[in-house]
């Protein structure tokens, strides 16, 4: 399988897309995320681009924490976890608050305007208590929302066994633990297809939406500290870091 790498520039095209309304498919079950590009523009354009060169398809979940989000958009699995190729970063547009069942964008710890492939669904409520996404780092850019009924899928994808912190099929949770365990692409949640359903941009316009009331607008370009406590490192790392499971041969 071609290698892909990080920092990659971007390919010289035009995005027609101005879809409100993409299909996820996963080999855990379908994800509808409503876009919403009249709020955050630049995020849902970004997205879009991805879809539209089919960078996202047959990318794994790489990343799922208990109580807190799922994450993918960054790689795919042949032998090991290749990344896959991304473009410059964005601005950040911390207009909606890090709910349950919204998607927003993955970025670099101290840097709010670093996000670029990589994005994450929060699968509780994360805008205050110990997470604060939306104050974090500039907060986060929360981009989509999904329907009521692809938050069974995240439930499911919640509810596999981890090794480390990414989700596997297949494999007991004492395999998990042992070196002599391989892990193979049919061992990992895979993003066989993404979508666009409804190239409508206003067809959010009914949604029933969470502000971000936390974050002044104007300190979204920051680059300073964050009040994320001990998920600094842990939010810093969603990026960056690749997941701790045994290559296989």
């Amino acid at each position: 399988m071609k290698k892909f790498f990080l920092g990659s520039l971007l390919a010289a095209a035009s995005f027609s897309s101005t879809a409100t309304i993409v299909e996820m498919k996963t080999s855990q079950g379908i994800i509808v995320i409503n876009l919403f590009d009249q709020d955050t523009p630049k995020t849902v354009e970004n997205f879009l681009s991805y879809v539209d060169d089919e960078s996202y398809n047959q990318t794994v979940i790489h990343r799922s924490l208990s109580d807190f989000v799922i994450q993918g958009g960054g790689f795919t699995f042949s032998d090991d976890f290749d990344p896959i190729t991304t473009k410059p970063a964005i601005i950040n547009e911390p207009v909606f608050s890090n709910v349950k069942g919204t998607i927003a964008m993955a970025k670099v710890d101290g840097d709010p305007n670093s996000a670029t492939s990589q994005w994450f669904f929060n699968i509780v409520d994360n805008s205050v208590g110990s997470a604060q996404l939306d104050t974090q780092n500039g907060g986060f850019t929360v981009f989509g929302q999904i329907t009521e009924a692809s938050q069974s899928t995240l439930d499911k994808i919640a509810a596999l066994v981890h090794c480390g912190e990414t989700p596997v099929v297949g494999i007991t949770a004492e395999q998990c633990a042992s070196t002599d365990v391989t892990i193979s692409s049919a061992n990992l949640v895979t993003i066989q297809n993404v979508a666009v359903m409804d190239d409508d941009p206003n067809s959010a316009a009914a949604l029933t939406v969470t502000e971000n009331t936390l974050i002044d607008s104007n300190s979204s370009t920051d680059s300073g500290s964050s009040s994320g406590g001990g998920l600094i490192w842990l939010l810093g790392a969603f990026l960056l870091a690749v997941p701790r499971l045994k290559r296989a041969k």
